[in-house]
């Protein structure tokens, strides 16, 4: 079987559009969504190799050819069948199960089923297997590794978690000016992987078993492990809302702690009514000039306390029976299009930003009811981040924190790989 060829863009005509099937992927130095990719491009090559090309090109040398195909991001996986493009275009964190539905296509049903039958499982033992890598196991797999135990970190995504959606950080230690949230993230990545770290990336976990300290990823690779440090952390529960999921993070915050800061003078909404609406709301006070609360119902849900402060807080308005339609982008900030639930008119707010509150949910429909858990749903804990599981953790969002920062998953990582590395340390 050939190897991957790689090529440059005077090679394009001949090699892609005159080559048959073809796997094309645009790739960048230093892009760790592209070291991720890189792994299952190089195996799924060895499946389906002998029926379809599999080529590669420098996006940033050949930007020329990259600017006339829309390719404006790394990796970006193309399919061509014929000199045509064909399939879905993959960008980002790319997974395995993507790449195969497109490669799939290209030769048919039967020829699929006849390639992928020789495909072979295969098993990965390590001491610690981290899920997830947000702040919290990112910060578990630099100690561990650094300890000299073999460590794997597994995410359904790409590094960073929430974090690196979050515009910019300005309370991490160490930094005296904001930082980028997806770039404190890539550091964090990059020191994890210079410690020793092992990835697996933009993967899907399709089946753990906490007893047996087993995964099974992309349904071809078992990881065993002597302890488990869950950090899979929790979700926002999103409204459903066009614009949310648009302008999350450049617009809409989800942390007032986080973005309160970058409303000075300047006029915010808020969507919820329940303690952490209110709460954050009293805070981001502190900055803005006017904080207007819209609530779906006729009374706040939030503490009594709570609520009595924002009532006599003069720059707290509150649009109740109302719940939000469309999230919009403006050259000076957001317009919210509310609707009144009685009535079901609509108007439209202008404000500089939008904080939605609507809860959390912690990532944990993987292990079914394994945890024991508080009465929000996420895990408990004893001070060592230790679980009620046997050599499982839990760390970050998705145990039972009261605050949900990056320095407490990060306290919450150094604290379960400490106490991982002893107790393997101790049993050895």
């Amino acid at each position: 079987m050939e190897n991957i060829l790689e090529i440059n863009e005077a090679q394009y005509e001949e090699v892609v559009l005159n080559g048959g099937l073809v796997a094309f992927d645009f790739y960048s130095t230093e892009c760790p969504p592209c070291e991720a990719l890189a792994s299952k491009f190089h195996s799924l090559h060895d499946v389906y190799g002998h029926d379809i090309k599999f080529v590669k090109i420098f996006r940033q040398g050949n930007r020329e050819l990259a600017n006339k195909l829309g390719v404006n991001s790394s990796p970006t996986l193309l399919f061509y069948k014929d000199g045509q493009l064909i399939g879905k275009k993959l960008t980002g964190g790319i997974k395995r199960a993507e790449i195969m539905e497109n490669l799939d296509s290209m030769i048919g049903t039967e020829r699929a089923r006849e390639l992928k039958s020789g495909i072979k499982p295969f098993e990965t033992e390590c001491d610690v297997l981290i899920l997830g890598a947000g702040p919290a196991g990112l910060t578990a797999g630099i100690y561990t590794a650094q300890a000299k135990l073999k460590t794997i970190i597994v995410d359904i995504g790409l590094a960073g978690g929430q974090v690196s959606k979050t515009h910019l950080v300005s309370n991490f230690p160490g930094f005296t000016k904001p930082i980028e949230g997806f770039m404190l993230m890539h550091n964090m990545n990059e020191q994890a992987v210079e410690a020793g770290v092992e990835r697996r990336y933009a993967v899907d976990v399709t089946h753990a078993d906490l007893e047996k300290k087993e995964i099974i990823i992309d349904g071809v690779e078992t990881i065993r492990a002597k302890k488990i440090i869950v950090a899979t952390g929790s979700t926002h529960r999103l409204l459903g809302v066009p614009g949310e999921e648009e302008y999350k993070g450049d617009g809409i915050s989800y942390c007032a702690t986080c973005d309160g800061k970058y409303f000075q003078d300047k006029e915010v909404v808020v969507i919820g009514g329940g303690n952490s609406a209110v709460e954050e709301s009293l805070f981001i006070t502190k900055f803005a000039t006017k904080v207007t609360i819209v609530h779906q119902f006729a009374t706040l849900q939030a503490n009594k306390l709570a609520q009595e402060k924002a009532f006599a807080n003069e720059k707290i308005e509150f649009i109740l029976e109302h719940e939000p339609r469309k999230f919009e982008k403006t050259p000076t900030g957001m317009d919210v299009t509310v609707e009144d639930l009685k009535t079901r008119q609509l108007k439209t707010l202008s404000t500089h930003g939008v904080f939605i509150f609507a809860g959390m949910k912690p990532n944990i429909d993987l292990f079914g009811d394994r945890f024991e858990k508080d009465q929000w749903g996420y895990i408990k804990t004893d001070v060592f981040m230790r679980t009620t599981v046997k050599d499982v953790f839990a760390v970050g969002d998705v145990a039972n924190n009261p605050y949900r920062q990056i320095t407490v998953a990060v306290s919450d990582g150094t604290k379960a790989a400490i106490t991982a590395t002893r107790e393997i340390d101790d049993a050895a």
